[in-house]
Protein backbone atom coordinates (compact mmCIF):
# COMPACT_ATOMS: atom_id res chain seq x y z
CA UNK A 1 0.00 0.00 0.00
CA UNK A 2 1.39 3.41 -1.01
CA UNK A 3 0.77 6.08 1.59
CA UNK A 4 -0.29 9.51 0.35
CA UNK A 5 1.97 12.23 1.79
CA UNK A 6 0.09 15.23 0.41
CA UNK A 7 -1.01 17.87 2.87
CA UNK A 8 -4.57 19.12 2.99
CA UNK A 9 -5.34 22.25 1.00
CA UNK A 10 -5.81 25.60 2.74
CA UNK A 11 -9.53 25.14 2.12
CA UNK A 12 -9.51 21.77 3.88
CA UNK A 13 -7.60 23.26 6.81
CA UNK A 14 -10.07 26.16 7.01
CA UNK A 15 -13.02 23.78 7.02
CA UNK A 16 -11.47 21.49 9.61
CA UNK A 17 -10.63 24.30 12.04
CA UNK A 18 -14.05 25.88 11.56
CA UNK A 19 -15.81 22.60 12.31
CA UNK A 20 -13.60 21.99 15.35
CA UNK A 21 -14.44 25.42 16.70
CA UNK A 22 -18.18 25.17 16.23
CA UNK A 23 -18.79 21.46 16.88
CA UNK A 24 -19.79 22.14 20.50
CA UNK A 25 -22.39 24.68 19.37
CA UNK A 26 -24.07 22.46 16.80
CA UNK A 27 -24.07 18.64 16.62
CA UNK A 28 -24.33 18.85 12.83
CA UNK A 29 -20.88 20.48 12.72
CA UNK A 30 -19.53 17.61 14.81
CA UNK A 31 -20.90 15.10 12.29
CA UNK A 32 -19.41 17.04 9.39
CA UNK A 33 -16.05 17.11 11.19
CA UNK A 34 -16.08 13.34 11.76
CA UNK A 35 -17.04 12.68 8.15
CA UNK A 36 -14.43 14.97 6.60
CA UNK A 37 -11.73 13.58 8.92
CA UNK A 38 -12.66 10.00 7.93
CA UNK A 39 -12.43 10.99 4.29
CA UNK A 40 -8.96 12.49 4.82
CA UNK A 41 -7.91 9.22 6.47
CA UNK A 42 -9.09 7.41 3.33
CA UNK A 43 -7.05 9.78 1.15
CA UNK A 44 -3.95 9.13 3.26
CA UNK A 45 -4.54 5.40 2.96
CA UNK A 46 -4.92 5.68 -0.82
CA UNK A 47 -8.56 4.55 -0.74
CA UNK A 48 -9.99 7.87 -1.89
CA UNK A 49 -8.63 10.22 -4.53
CA UNK A 50 -7.55 13.59 -3.20
CA UNK A 51 -9.46 15.37 -5.96
CA UNK A 52 -12.68 13.71 -4.75
CA UNK A 53 -11.88 14.75 -1.19
CA UNK A 54 -11.13 18.33 -2.32
CA UNK A 55 -14.43 18.46 -4.19
CA UNK A 56 -16.29 17.41 -1.05
CA UNK A 57 -14.36 19.98 1.03
CA UNK A 58 -15.23 22.79 -1.38
CA UNK A 59 -18.90 21.82 -1.45
CA UNK A 60 -19.10 21.82 2.34
CA UNK A 61 -16.99 24.97 2.62
CA UNK A 62 -19.28 26.81 0.21
CA UNK A 63 -22.31 25.73 2.25
CA UNK A 64 -20.81 27.67 5.17
CA UNK A 65 -20.15 30.82 3.14
CA UNK A 66 -16.88 30.06 1.38
CA UNK A 67 -13.20 30.08 2.29
CA UNK A 68 -12.84 33.70 3.43
CA UNK A 69 -16.09 33.65 5.42
CA UNK A 70 -15.13 30.42 7.20
CA UNK A 71 -11.69 31.76 8.10
CA UNK A 72 -13.21 34.96 9.46
CA UNK A 73 -15.79 33.07 11.54
CA UNK A 74 -13.07 30.81 12.92
CA UNK A 75 -10.74 33.69 13.76
CA UNK A 76 -13.55 35.65 15.42
CA UNK A 77 -14.58 32.57 17.40
CA UNK A 78 -11.10 32.08 18.85
CA UNK A 79 -10.52 35.79 19.43
CA UNK A 80 -13.77 35.93 21.39
CA UNK A 81 -13.07 32.71 23.27
CA UNK A 82 -9.38 33.20 24.13
CA UNK A 83 -8.66 36.82 23.27
CA UNK A 84 -5.90 35.88 20.85
CA UNK A 85 -5.08 33.98 17.67
CA UNK A 86 -2.36 31.41 18.36
CA UNK A 87 -2.08 29.57 15.07
CA UNK A 88 1.15 30.62 13.42
CA UNK A 89 2.76 29.25 10.29
CA UNK A 90 3.80 30.00 6.76
CA UNK A 91 1.16 27.95 4.96
CA UNK A 92 -1.55 29.75 3.00
CA UNK A 93 -4.26 29.24 5.62
CA UNK A 94 -2.14 30.76 8.40
CA UNK A 95 -1.22 33.71 6.18
CA UNK A 96 -4.87 34.32 5.26
CA UNK A 97 -6.01 33.98 8.87
CA UNK A 98 -3.34 36.38 10.12
CA UNK A 99 -4.50 39.00 7.61
CA UNK A 100 -7.99 38.73 9.06
CA UNK A 101 -6.65 38.95 12.63
CA UNK A 102 -4.67 42.07 11.70
CA UNK A 103 -7.71 43.64 10.03
CA UNK A 104 -9.97 42.89 13.04
CA UNK A 105 -7.46 44.24 15.53
CA UNK A 106 -6.87 47.32 13.37
CA UNK A 107 -10.60 48.09 13.21
CA UNK A 108 -10.92 47.63 17.00
CA UNK A 109 -8.12 50.14 17.60
CA UNK A 110 -9.78 52.89 15.57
Amino acid sequence: MHKNTNKPTPEAKALSLFLMAYKTKNPLFKEHAKRINRQWDLVKAGELKQKDYNKEVLTLLNSFGGYQEVIEKTVRYYLKKTGEWNLKGNDQYCIDAQKIVDRIKSSENQ
